[in-house]
């Protein structure tokens, strides 16, 4: 099937949007929240666990997939959807942030990044082509252009300069796609200032023009409202037709904001990572399952969700496989955390299907805000 996006049904009381992305490998209904799969798996779940769980598209990353085993190995035993037994979508990220996040490790000039491998400290070169090359090699059904993210904070004339090179990374990788059934997205950068996001939006799209767009640079340090004001600012000039992509953001309030402004995809690790360090999401609290309250709760973690935790064990199981330091600690915490993100993303849907989803919104933010004052 050739990858296609198209908009379903608008919200009448907000700029949410239902929408469905074709691909090769599926449909995907938007606004979807996408698991990471860094090295080819969500960690410590099968890919059909994760499948069965919501999830219809997920992310892994072209920087790791390439140190290891190396998209050679990957395409040769059939691409990345065999490798890792996973039918559905994957889009891969260029692997920028993860440059970005090697600090001096890595060395940025105009033909690509220089940079040590933080595995065994090898050496290797990644340029906008080569970015390219190793996503068609991983088959994957969203690439996205190597681009530089910019820091926080930052000034005018370095987030003017970064930007500059991001453009020019997003035109060589246009050039180097060879692939039709792939689509490739384009990552608009410019820091906390509107008028280069602005100018970002309007080179990407005007001028190149991609499959959909992406918004980078942002969740690295900067206060929440910068956040959530840049991220309506671009969003609102972005081509109505395509897909927007809000890159690492990944808090459910921060997701129903968003929303909001028009954003479709989403992706974090967010939580997977508070899966492994304890911290669970509920419909009614986050529980922070080691704390000594929950020692002979046998109530189950969330009486509302319909995941396998919550079917089977109680939190105070739950707290002594984590304070025991048990793997199945990982396993049901994680099971729990991608489901509830899961059922988040389809309430969304349905709020918007309603047309109802400002009255969602407010309702769940305004819950959220009396949890925390807890």
């Amino acid at each position: 099937m050739t990858y296609r996006f198209e908009i379903v049904k608008r919200d009448p009381s907000s700029g949410a949007r239902l929408g469905r992305l074709y691909t090769a490998h599926g449909e995907v209904n938007t606004p979807v929240f996408m698991p990471v799969a860094t090295q080819g798996a969500v960690k410590s779940l099968a890919p059909e666990t994760v499948y069965d769980l919501g999830t219809e598209l997920i992310l892994a990353n072209t920087y790791h997939l390439y140190l290891r085993p190396g998209h050679e190995i990957i395409e040769k035993l059939g691409g990345l959807h065999r490798f890792m037994n996973w039918s559905s979508p994957i889009l891969t990220d260029s692997g920028g942030f993860q440059v970005y996040s090697l600090g001096t490790l890595r060395k940025i000039n105009d033909d690509g990044v220089i940079f040590k491998s933080h595995i065994d400290g090898s050496k290797h070169f990644i340029s906008p082509e080569l970015a390219i090359e190793i996503q068609e090699a991983l088959g994957s059904d969203i690439m996205m252009c190597l681009d530089e993210c910019t820091s926080y904070p930052a000034n005018f004339k370095d987030a003017e300069k970064s930007l500059a090179l991001t453009l020019n990374w997003a035109r060589r990788s246009k050039t180097a796609k060879k692939n039709r059934e792939q689509a490739l997205f384009g990552i608009i950068q410019g820091g906390m200032y509107p008028d280069l996001r602005l100018r970002a939006v309007e080179e990407l799209s005007q001028n190149i023009g991609f499959d959909g767009y992406a918004l980078g640079g942002l969740s690295v340090g900067e206060p929440k409202e910068d956040m959530k004001n840049i991220t309506s600012l671009t969003t609102a000039l972005l081509p109505d037709d395509k897909p927007r992509y809000l890159m690492g953001v990944g808090m459910p309030e921060d997701i129903v904001t968003c929303v909001d402004y028009g954003i479709d995809m989403f992706d974090c690790v967010i939580p997977t990572r508070c899966a492994r360090h304890g911290l669970l999401f509920t419909n009614h609290e986050k529980v922070v399952i080691r704390h000594a309250r929950y020692r002979d709760d046998d109530s189950p973690l969330d009486g509302t969700c319909d995941c396998y935790t919550c079917r089977n064990y109680s939190r105070a199981y739950l707290r002594h496989l984590y304070i025991a330091k048990e793997i199945l600690a990982m396993i049901l915490n994680t099971i729990h955390n991608v489901r509830y993100f899961m059922h988040l993303m389809e309430s969304i849907r349905t709020a918007i299907e309603d047309g109802k989803y400002r009255e969602f919104k407010n309702s769940f933010l305004n819950k959220t805000d009396a949890a925390i004052s807890r």
